[in-house]
Formats: structure tokens, sequence, C-alpha cells
């Protein structure tokens, strides 16, 4: 388990920690480990490379940088890159041509798709910008209903048809009560049109639920019978599914320089998310969390054998409520500073889109 930040910062001193952040900003960049002669050139106080190493050494006794096979040079370790992701990361703002490109995109998009083509299109960009692969991982969206009827199916059955605003169509063929008439199941139509047409089906649920007595002294008991059968299929509707994932730029993650064992973790990853284990609890995760997080290496277990790490942020719904989150996956050597805040003005360009396109921004 990795250490408290503080832990670290208690015993190191102001030149071990520049040169901890000096050797990590290196790795960063280059992702090649960092040797104490290319070290004391980075620094901004002239020290030699002897004195380097002697801090080097410390920093790898605390378990803050290895060495990487039989290399000369250090790596900053996982826990090492928590530490400096926790306490030494300076993020910056998304440049301006970014901004553009991120706005441009999406609200193209969101003018002639569906929010399905806008998370597509969400991911497609976080990969170009990161180099990495994007990802979405978006709960079972909650049906904003524009329409609701019953239309006879036969002497005995109903089909319950339900429209959203987003072009979703959602069908049930319901048992009708003997002796049900046309006019009942227009009049069973027309209430539930009247309480749940703009809802979500949650909050159409809940209303209805509320107006149970008022609904007794309003409809006949057939009538009533077909409405507890319309709330029982919004219930059903309205069920918690597997979530929706998408990738873009798989082959990001994936060059000819791996090794067959990376390769074999790397595409076991992309079997896991397409199965869809663990997003549910990583979804969890970034949803508790306050704006982006960063799950390095196996401090997520989906992440954990591939040795990747993961920047996510939740977007929001035009409720404010959080249905998603949206990333980056990429190596444990990610350009956090950079990549950051494109996930962060990425998660709020979504928000503000989904907003839009149910009229509420």
């Amino acid at each position: 388990m990795s250490r408290p930040a503080e832990d670290f910062l208690s015993v190191l001193n102001a030149r071990s920690q520049e040169i901890f952040r000096r050797l990590v900003e290196r790795y960063l960049d280059t992702g090649m480990p960092v040797g104490s002669r290319d070290l004391s050139r980075l620094l901004q106080v002239e020290l030699s490379p002897a004195s380097v190493r002697n801090v080097m050494a410390d920093l790898e006794d605390l378990g803050l940088i290895a060495a990487p096979h039989t290399s000369a040079g250090r790596a900053p370790t996982q826990q090492g890159l928590r530490f400096f992701v926790d306490s030494m990361l300076e993020v910056g703002a998304v440049d301006e041509d970014q901004r553009q490109q991120i706005s441009r995109h999406i609200e193209g998009t969101a003018q002639r798709g569906q929010v399905e083509d806008l998370l597509s299109e969400a991911s497609s960009i976080l990969s170009g910008l990161s180099q990495g692969a994007g990802v979405v991982i978006a709960t079972k969206a909650d049906m904003v209903l524009k329409h609701i009827e019953f239309v006879r199916f036969d002497a005995t059955r109903a089909m319950a048809i339900m429209v959203g605003e987003d072009g979703q169509v959602e069908n049930r063929i319901l048992d009708l009560p003997p002796g049900f008439t046309a006019s009942a199941l227009a009049q069973a139509s027309n209430y539930l049109a009247h309480y749940v047409v703009g809802r979500t089906l949650s909050e159409a649920r809940r209303v209805l639920n509320e107006r149970r007595e008022e609904q007794r002294a309003e409809l006949d008991e057939l009538t009533q019978k077909l409405v507890d059968a319309g709330i029982a299929t919004l219930s059903q509707s309205g069920s918690n599914g597997s979530p929706t994932v998408i990738v873009r730029g798989r082959g990001n993650l994936i060059n000819e320089t791996m090794a067959s064992d990376e390769l074999a973790r790397m595409r076991q990853l992309f079997d896991e998310l397409e199965s869809k284990d663990g997003l549910m609890e990583l979804l969890g995760d970034a949803e508790r969390g306050q704006g982006v997080r960063i799950f390095i290496g196996s401090e997520n277990k989906l992440f954990s054998l591939s040795g990747s790490s993961v920047i996510l942020s939740p977007y929001k719904d035009a409720n404010d409520r959080i249905v998603g989150v949206l990333g980056v996956i990429g190596p444990t050597r990610l350009n956090y500073a950079r990549i950051v805040p494109v996930v962060d003005y990425t998660a709020n360009v979504i928000s503000s889109m989904m907003a839009r396109k149910h009229g509420k921004a």
C-alpha cells in the first residue's frame, strides 16, 4: 500500500524534492531511465553527479525510484509517481487551439448525432490529443420520456410504447384485464402521459407512486390496473444495466517493441474492457471523487495487470447528475500535466452539450 505524500514530504529536504521532481519530469518526457549525470545538468543549482547519486540512493531506499532491469539510470516507481502526482504535479490550462478543437468537434457532433455519437467523438478526441486510448464509461441512460401510450395488441394484450427525447424507443407487452374497453385504454394512456412526459423514468415512477391515493379517486378499477402495469413497465425500463463502454485508439497502447508478455497483458485489458468486468467499480471510484481522478498501475484492479494509468473525469446530464466518466488510458509515463486539464475540459464540454440537447443550457 502506498504511503501518504505527507510521509515523504516530511523526510525529503528541498534539494531531494527538486532532484526527484526533475527525475520524474525527465522520465515522463523521454520514457527512459535517468542517470545522475543527466540530472546534474537539469538542476538549477550546481551539484556534482556524485552528490546527485547520493540523493538518488536515498530516494531508492524510500521506494520512490528504482533501476529498471540492468539500466544505470533510475525511473520512478508506482509509489513515486503517486507521490509526484499528489504533491508536485503542476497542471496548466488547456491551450486555446486544443480548446477550440475539442469544442468544435463535440458541438458539431451534438448538432447532428445522438448521445452515443457525442461520447464516441469525445473518446476519439482524447485518444488523438493524448496518444493513448480514449475511454468513455456511461451508465445505462435514464430515458427522458417524450411520449407514452398503450396500443391494443389483441383482445387480451396491449403494447406499452415509450419514446425518449433522444429517439430511443422501448416496447412492452402487457396483459389486459377482462372487459377492458378502448376508452379505458385511452384514459390510462392520457393519465400516464400527463405525469411522465418530460420526466426521466425514475422521476416518473416517483411522481406516479406519490399520486397513488389521488389515482384511486380519479380512475376506475380497470384503468387503475393498467396504470399500475404501466408503472411496473417504467420500473423494468429503468433497471440498471451494464454500462456502455467506448474505447478509441487501442493501437496507441501497443507497439512493435513490446515483449510478448506485455502484449498479452494489454490484450487482456481490452478483453476486460469489452466484457465490462470491473467497470462499475471504476465508475463508482471516479464518481466519488471531486473532478479528475488519476489511477496509476495497480491502484485499480482493472488496470493492474497491464500496468497502465488512467485519467478520468465524470460528466453530468441535464439534471446535474453524474452519468458517466471519460478519460485516457496510457502507460504510467503519461504526460499528466498536459492530459489532466484536457480530460477535465472535455468532460465539461460534454456536460454542457448534454444539458443543451435537453434544453437546459
